[in-house]
């Protein structure tokens, strides 16, 4: 027989909502109410009136914390890496995961996203495989690695978003004398948390070394407002493998243009954004994972907005300041920092401001939990 339990111990000075469960329906401690909290552990059971505050906050309350990781040492790390640890076989990939310091240690960028750092030396290649699991990269430098997608290849350049989305086949390859870096983000947290995780191994062959200058789906998919009738069929995640940063960049800076012209074409003022979609339905690229892509005018700042679900930027270009929970940081090109859900954020460019951001919204958006609040700005 374990020893009982006292009422401190079920409601601690120090819980979530402690003193609403004290004041509202602490009971008095007896003999019998000792036996029932003793039943309890024998049975394991937690009673929800020992739990609320912890289990229904009156916000969201998150155990990941914001937190920012400078470039120049993610590369540095990275390269010591390529240096030190082989790519192939049974560790499949060099990339290292950015673990958000309130998770415990564990590989996660917040509850449900994983982002990371893949270095590729010269002439590596990574090997095929494939996983339930959605998957992009993006690439702030760098030229000359390949990833195939169920054996197309395509190529990976400075400002691109590739996929590979669930179950799809792929494997990269470095065409070149030098390494290269890029971000990793997938929804491995949700998947791992709801259990729905599959991987395979693929092929043995050596990586398809093609190199083209544009891949099978952009000949297919990559054409402004037009569509195969071969593809009319809409599909759960975009066809198209690649988003190419000349039509980004031209996409942002027309908005800009536009504003200035008199025209509104920006939600707010020396803001440009766009977000990467699926050209089956005109919904998110994948079911799981939104990317966008934001760009500030030197001097501007945003107000402050909070919301449901927790997102990952990454400086493309430029220099500024994100403001987190109240703490400023200063950013530059490369860096990446991680808003948890409902922490308060807003950016301030202090030159052109150009940065990538990947989020969990869809989840969010789909089981009905999306929620945003946006500070009102006095001018």
């Amino acid at each position: 027989m374990t020893d009982a339990i006292t009422l401190d111990e079920v409601y601690p000075d120090d819980a979530p909502g402690h003193d609403d469960v004290e004041n509202a329906m602490r009971p008095a401690e007896t003999p019998e109410l000792r036996a029932l909290y003793q039943g309890f552990e024998e049975e394991h059971i937690v009673p929800l009136w020992t739990q609320l505050g912890d289990l229904m906050p009156t916000h969201p309350k998150p155990q990941a914390v914001p937190h920012v990781w400078k470039w120049d040492r993610l590369y540095d790390l990275a390269r010591q890496s390529g240096d030190l640890v082989p790519v192939g076989r049974g560790g499949e990939r060099r990339a290292l995961g950015l673990a958000n310091p309130g998770l415990g240690g564990r590989a996660y960028v917040s509850p449900t996203l994983w982002a990371a750092i893949q270095y590729l030396g010269p002439r590596e290649t990574a090997p095929e495989h494939r996983h339930a699991q959605n998957a992009f990269r993006f690439v702030v430098e760098g030229e000359g690695v390949w990833t195939v997608v169920n054996g197309d290849p395509v190529r990976m350049s400075r400002g691109d978003l590739l996929l590979t989305p669930g179950w799809h086949f792929h494997g990269h390859h470095n065409d070149t004398d030098g390494p290269m870096a890029w971000i990793d983000g997938l929804d491995i947290p949700f998947s791992h948390h709801n259990d729905v995780g599959f991987f395979e191994f693929g092929s043995e062959r050596v990586t398809d070394y093609a190199t083209p200058s544009y891949s099978r789906a952009e000949r297919l998919w990559a054409h402004p407002g037009l569509r195969p009738l071969s593809g009319l069929q809409d599909t759960v995640s975009s066809p198209l493998m690649a988003y190419r940063w000349e039509h980004t960049d031209a996409a942002l800076t027309e908005q800009l243009l536009l504003e200035e012209e008199g025209q509104p074409a920006t939600a707010e003022q020396g803001h440009a954004a766009i977000r990467y979609t699926n050209p089956t339905t005109g919904g998110d690229v994948m079911p799981t994972i939104r990317c966008e892509f934001h760009r500030l005018r030197a001097g501007t700042v945003t107000p402050g907005r909070r919301e449901v679900g927790s997102s990952v930027f990454q400086v493309f270009d430029g220099e500024g300041v994100v403001t987190l929970g109240g703490a400023e940081h200063r950013l530059v090109k490369g860096d990446l920092f991680v808003v948890p859900s409902w922490v308060q954020w807003s950016l301030a460019a202090g030159s052109q401001f150009d940065l990538f951001r990947f989020s969990d919204a869809p989840i969010m958006e789909r089981l009905h939990f999306a929620r945003t609040h946006v500070e009102e700005t006095h001018r």
